[in-house]
């Protein structure tokens, strides 16, 4: 865990601080009714949005899960995006300040006494820092508003230590997304945080009218606010193949020049003849095959479609011929070996979670595009005003 107090305060500050002590900047708390709705999506959008009015802006994920080791400190993915996607000025470590590692819970649980209020003034002194002569903070939560509450720091409880307002963003149709809404209205509503509307993403373009009108309905029978309607972008959720290497724990099999800009648009399993997949050949296909199928590599190999492959994973880890190897290794085709057999490697692509990368130069273009398009922004900046 990074000490906040000796990083960014006096050392001779020794107050232990239960809330923030910046208490002009607006604060935007951006939840989700579940996972891979599309928080970081909202995030992105609303972030590039607000820029354009003020260039004081600031983020903060307050708890991470995914994250990687920078300088020998763990740093929520989300950060990275969004820190090179717009040059944030602020240290990255302020903007992830706990990060869920394996053992986090059970240490939490051991001694919650000792650890809470030190993670609290931890939190508390990141976000003085990532807000910090800012206009607008935008908040990323973690989940759902009930997510984090085994060792209390569930996005509702973080919401009210920050003292922010919440936009929750739920993905589909109207049924299953109100009816999750209500759920985390009431869990933010008790802990007397004040939701500023809901978004909808991930919706089926030629039901957008549909959606807008009747989730409209259904929420203002709940007492807020529709800031949005964002349809499904088949881009954003089209994974790279460095994703799906990194996914499936590979092992490359030749040289690859930018895997992230190859991406995965259709898979194809090597359960029929050569011949066969090599018909279905689709831009940004990906084969899974045993790697003893030598009738595959070697139809790919020698194909003049090659260009619309995105890769070819080798499964089973069987032992190739060297003088297939070789030819593999020449290959401009991306080769991936995976021990495990391509029912697994199938099921883990298929259940990944896509998140947006730095390099995913395709996609942030339309995400700052979602929030000139789909976001009312202004109902945004008057749920401020009408608090001033």
């Amino acid at each position: 865990m990074i000490d906040f107090k000796s990083l960014f305060t006096d050392s001779n500050d020794k107050e232990v601080l239960t809330a923030p002590r910046n208490k002009s900047t607006k604060r935007i708390f951006i939840a989700a009714t579940r996972m891979n709705d599309g928080k970081t999506t909202t995030s992105l959008a609303l972030y590039s949005a607000l820029s354009h009015s003020t260039k004081k802006m600031g983020f903060i994920k307050p708890v991470g899960q995914r994250f990687v080791d920078i300088d020998g400190e763990k740093i929520d993915e989300d950060c990275l995006l969004l820190n090179e996607t717009f040059d944030v000025s602020i240290p990255i470590q302020a903007m992830s300040p706990i990060v869920v590692h394996k053992n986090f819970t059970k240490e939490y649980l051991d001694e919650p006494e000792t650890m809470y209020p030190q993670l609290i003034n931890n939190l508390c002194r990141a976000f003085d820092r990532s807000a910090y002569e800012k206009d607008y903070i935008i908040i990323e939560g973690t989940g759902h508003a009930g997510v984090g509450s085994v060792f209390n720091l569930s996005n509702a409880e973080v919401a009210k230590t920050l003292n922010a307002k919440v936009i929750i963003v739920a993905s589909g149709g109207i049924g299953r997304p109100i009816d999750e809404i209500a759920l985390n209205k009431a869990l933010f509503t008790s802990k007397g945080v004040e939701i500023i509307g809901v978004i909808i993403n991930k919706i089926e373009p030629d039901k957008m009218e549909f959606i807008k009108h009747y989730c409209s309905k259904a929420l203002e029978r709940m007492n807020l606010k529709l800031l949005g309607c964002i349809p499904q972008y088949d881009q954003l959720a089209t994974p790279s193949l460095s994703q799906v290497f990194n996914e499936i724990n590979g092992l490359w099999l030749n040289q690859v020049t930018q895997p992230h800009n190859k991406k995965i648009r259709k898979v194809i399993i090597g359960a029929k003849a050569a011949k066969g997949i090599m018909n279905e050949l689709e831009h940004g296909t990906l084969i899974i095959t045993p790697s003893d199928r030598i009738d595959i590599i070697e139809s790919v190999l020698n194909s003049k479609d090659d260009k619309k492959l995105s890769g070819i994973i080798l499964t089973n880890g069987f032992h190739l011929e060297q003088s297939l190897l070789n030819k593999i290794k020449n290959s401009e085709i991306p080769f991936i070996s995976s021990n495990e057999d391509s029912f697994r490697v199938t099921t883990r692509i298929n259940k990944m979670t896509i998140k947006t990368q730095p390099n995913d130069i395709d996609k942030i273009p339309i995400i700052k595009e979602i929030s000139k398009e789909y976001l009312d922004l202004d109902a945004i900046e008057n749920a401020f005003k009408s608090s001033l």
